[in-house]
């Protein structure tokens, strides 16, 4: 690299936004971002429907969207960042028929649909705290933006793409021409999969429901009043609703899992834009491959094979951050395989990433960007700018923390790549009470004399007094639950 080309890259490194690329669904391509206002991108991204605990496949959605939202933030960007939470309209069929599944919800547990909503909306925000998550700008739920929806079913009306039927008010998908132009799948084959689940009266299988009405001599415990009767909103208008209301008629990015291409996010298109006639409603649309489980299976909660943060990793004494660097190991576009094997490995990994951080010196000072060392720092750049290439973003990690730069300058690096990789390199250790630490070191000599039964026991005092042990390779360690 001539001088001169270095110095400009170190500019470029140092000062405003930078070149990033991004693979869009709707082109099929990875293209050059280029937002709508310049240095400032509106994000949506499809939020949790809550009736039931986040499953960890569905939180590597969340931490892929984390990333994106990370690199634009590192990239200069300013991010408006809404997402959803569903908490009326999605059905257990994702093509509107079915019971609601927080109604289900409701009767699984014995609570209103409202109690329900308000619990595992709470344990969401939890789980997204315990893997460094940053939270959105906005928060919407569908329950609060119920008068929107209702307007937006009004636009589609009186522009001519809905129609009645005994259950509710439904978009006809002839309408338009380019129905399937994010799925990229003949009409015939969408189709096809619309026909799994029957419903005679609708026009044409892909159609979908804006509004759906109460059943007749039944209540809901969500429902409300429309100019089409009693009912509540379809899954899919919400979404559209929420986003145009607080990012506008035209926006920058929208995510979500692969499983919604199909069905949710072509129906959002088809309604937004029918609705506002913009075109593009939205620029580029980026999705999360699944996460399998050993044998490769998706996981999911309809299967019953669903694990939480909870049961997959705190109840065995594990940061949840582990699950954060696991999912960094393995490209958002690529599924992931979920096993146990595959998580201590990583907990193993992430344990000596923090020892080498550790033997760099203190790590709670902020030692300014002029330490920053801007050969590494493009080099990063380049990784996470291509298309979100995190995995080769922690191999610079790795050179980095192995090369013969002083370190002072690798732990000022390493702090400024951790704004992507949020794995909280730069925490200062907490102190351990004295008491912990003294059971802590108990049990290090039962497991050195292989004394599991004692070694249990300690790991259980441990834990009542609110603190979680994790083994790895480099010895134990005890943070905070």
């Amino acid at each position: 690299m001539s001088q001169q080309t270095t110095a400009n890259a170190e500019k470029a490194a140092s000062n405003g936004v930078r070149e990033l690329f991004l693979y869009n669904t709707l082109t099929r391509k990875k293209e050059e971002f280029k937002p709508i206002k310049r240095g400032k991108v509106g994000l949506y991204t499809c939020g949790p429907t809550v009736y039931n605990f986040a499953h960890v496949g569905n939180l590597r959605t969340y931490l892929f969207e984390d990333i994106l939202k990370r690199v634009l933030l590192y990239n200069g960007y300013k991010v408006k960042h809404v997402m959803n939470i569903t908490d009326v309209g999605h059905l257990t069929g994702d093509r509107d028929m079915g019971e609601d599944k927080l109604e289900k919800g409701a009767a699984r547990e014995g609570k209103t649909a409202w109690e329900i909503a308000e619990f595992y909306t709470k344990a969401f925000k939890e789980d997204i705290k315990k893997l460094n998550i940053i939270e959105p700008d906005i928060w919407c739920k569908a329950t609060d933006y119920i008068k929107e929806q209702i307007e937006l079913i009004k636009k589609l009306e009186k522009k001519g793409y809905t129609y009645k039927i005994s259950d509710g008010i439904y978009f006809n998908t002839t309408k338009i021409k380019d129905y399937n132009k994010l799925s990229h799948q003949p009409l015939e084959k969408l189709r096809a999969g619309a026909r799994v689940e029957v419903n005679e009266e609708k026009k044409n299988p892909t159609d979908f429901a804006l509004w759906k009405f109460s059943p007749k001599g039944e209540k809901r415990q969500m429902e409300w009043e429309s100019p089409w009767g009693i009912g509540f909103p379809g899954w899919a208008i919400e979404c559209s609703a929420m986003s145009i209301k607080h990012l506008g008629e035209r926006f920058d990015i929208h995510c979500g899992g692969v499983d919604h291409i199909n069905i949710h996010h072509t129906n959002e298109i088809a309604q937004s834009e029918s609705a506002t006639g913009k075109k593009p409603w939205v620029r580029y649309w980026l999705h999360g491959e699944f996460l399998n489980i050993s044998g490769g299976e998706k996981m999911a909660k309809s299967e019953g094979n669903f694990l939480t943060l909870e049961n997959a990793l705190i109840k065995k004494g594990i940061d949840p951050l582990v699950y954060r660097f696991a999912v960094l190991q393995t490209h958002y576009r690529k599924p992931m395989e979920y096993s146990e094997k595959a998580i201590e490995s990583s907990k193993n990994g992430l344990e000596h990433l923090y020892n080498q951080a550790r033997e760099l010196g203190f790590r709670n000072k902020d030692l300014g960007i002029k330490n920053i060392d801007l050969r590494f720092k493009i080099k990063f750049l380049k990784a996470i700018n291509d298309d979100l290439n995190i995995p080769k973003a922690l191999a610079v990690a790795q050179e980095l923390l192995k090369s013969d730069l002083p370190n002072q300058k690798k732990l000022s690096t390493i702090l400024d790549f951790d704004k992507v990789l949020g794995l909280n390199l730069g925490k200062k250790e907490e102190k351990i009470p004295a008491e912990v630490e003294e059971l802590k070191k108990q049990r290090e000599t039962a497991r050195k004399e292989k004394n599991w039964k004692e070694s249990d026991k300690l790991r259980e005092k441990i834990e009542k007094l609110g603190y979680i042990v994790e083994d790895t390779q480099d010895g134990s360690r005890v943070f905070k639950k």
